[in-house]
């Protein structure tokens, strides 16, 4: 899985073939789809948007995904997004609620809340679509940029733990060389 900046992805590696596994999610604020790119962004909606029906695991008023990239288009200042880049970033509070960033008001997350949220919502659309093989029981690794330092690494672990996630984090050049080797050598290297 990759917590990505921009997208989160989901692939899984068995019997030889790596699948990118399509994301059930909403993508407008009454219609949900299964996309490969689960956008990484959190969109707080306005009571004036009106009741929606709750799915994949929502709690709130916080949309997740793709829907959440296209209304955040109309009004960013509702729009929490780059949050890895955020929890990677040395002059922020990463537990402080500062996302979305420059908003003067408004619902705030953050940048280890949405990510979370993001990946709380995917075990969630995983679990629904998959619910003999619920993603909490799977050996899951996590992508993370080779510039996160220690700190950017333990607050990456603890958004996939409140996420119910046990996880193990990989740095993204490792996975890019690991994609390169056949599958043989991925079960070699440890990677599943």
């Amino acid at each position: 899985k990759d917590l990505g900046t921009s997208n989160t992805v989901v692939a899984t590696a068995t019997g030889g073939r790596v699948d990118v596994v399509r994301v059930r999610q909403r993508t407008t604020l009454s219609t949900v789809e299964s996309l490969e790119l689960f956008p990484s962004c959190a969109y707080a909606r306005d009571p004036s948007e009106g009741e929606i029906e709750p799915a994949l695991g929502e709690t709130d008023e916080w949309i997740l995904g793709e829907a959440a990239r296209r209304r955040g288009r109309e009004a960013p200042t509702r729009l929490a997004a780059s949050s890895k880049s955020w929890v990677g970033h040395a002059r922020v509070d990463k537990r402080a609620p500062i996302l979305p960033w420059g908003a003067e008001d408004g619902p705030k997350l953050s940048p280890v809340d949405v990510a979370a949220r993001i990946l709380d919502r995917v075990r969630c659309a995983w679990n629904a679509d998959h619910p003999e093989l619920p993603l909490e029981r799977q050996d899951v690794v996590l992508t993370v940029p080779a510039s996160f330092d220690e700190v950017a690494r333990e607050l990456t672990l603890e958004a996939a733990h409140r996420a119910g996630l046990v996880v193990r984090l990989l740095e993204e050049p490792q996975a890019a060389f690991y994609a390169s080797m056949p599958f043989r050598g991925l079960a070699e290297a440890g990677v599943r």
